[in-house]
């Protein structure tokens, strides 16, 4: 089925969400409707529809005259199986001893390694983006070093990747939450995929804030691959949730923004450990010091 695309920039919080939601009372009217900040720290706002026919483009420049935005830049998307295009495309992943693949890949897995089965319909959390694949290597780095902890706790965890990695080097059930019910979905299903069930405790949560991870603390290993805003919002609970002599491995951050996370923790008692760039994303792995 084709589909059509439009997307459009504007200054404000304010001003994106009213043109969202003005968006959704078009005729024809799109499926879906996103609003998002750019993580360029320039303060615009993304408002982008996604429509099964044709959009109507005359109602667009008006809105976006009405809200101060940028014209529309209406793009039509020829029929595409995405599942099929991102098995041909996700070549495995090896991150240190982790070797992640889809299972069309089952064959390719090598001997000596520990095998992570990611589908492809899953895609974020695959390994193929730097955040994901900066934290595997951190870990399995700690694991080298000799480091072992039997609490592990993955905030923010998507497909449950890091957790399950975990899970499968040290002892101890980790607990990997997420806000979106959605990925806690997906992280069973991947657990499952793995004859991994029980090994991981999948909890909807936001930050912090549920009874089961405040039992398991401190933690000797907190992972959060999210962005530079929560992991700095984060930085006291989390810090007061792990350890003395405990490992933060943090990712999300654009090299850019490294510094400011770095500043946030090492107020908190948490020193660098190691630093890792891959592209434009960087990965830090810190120590609590105090």
């Amino acid at each position: 089925m084709t589909t059509f695309t439009a997307f459009t920039t504007l200054a404000g919080k304010a001003q994106a969400e009213g043109l969202g939601e003005a968006m959704e009372r078009l005729d024809p009217e799109p499926y879906g409707v996103g609003v998002f900040e750019l993580e360029d720290d320039s303060g615009l706002w993304e408002v982008g529809g996604y429509f099964t026919e044709a959009p109507d483009e005359a109602g667009l420049a008006v809105l976006a005259a009405a809200f101060g935005a940028k014209p529309f830049a209406v793009s039509e998307l020829p029929e595409t199986d995405w599942v099929a295009k991102v098995k041909r495309e996700l070549a495995p992943v090896q991150a240190g001893r982790f070797f992640l693949y889809g299972s069309h890949d089952a064959d390719k897995v090598p001997e000596g390694v520990e095998p992570l089965l990611i589908e492809a319909a899953m895609a974020f959390g695959t390994g193929h983006h730097g955040t994901t694949l900066g934290c595997l290597r951190a870990l399995d780095r700690l694991a080298t070093e000799g480091f072992s902890t039997d609490r592990t706790a993955d905030i923010g965890c998507g497909t449950a990747v890091l957790a399950m990695a975990a899970a499968r080097i040290w002892p101890g059930v980790p607990v990997a939450s997420d806000i979106d019910p959605v990925a806690v979905d997906v992280a069973e299903a991947n657990l499952a995929a793995n004859d991994m069930a029980g090994t991981v405790t999948c909890l909807e949560a936001t930050g912090f804030d549920h009874p089961r991870i405040a039992e398991g603390a401190p933690y000797g290993l907190i992972f959060a691959n999210i962005l530079k805003g929560p992991l700095v919002d984060l930085a006291p609970d989390l810090s007061a949730h792990l350890a003395p002599g405990g490992h933060a491995i943090l990712s999300g951050i654009l090299n850019e923004q490294a510094d400011e996370v770095k500043a946030a923790y090492g107020a908190q008692g948490c020193a660098l450990h190691f630093e890792e760039v891959i592209g434009d994303w960087t990965t830090l792995t810190l120590t609590k010091t105090a």
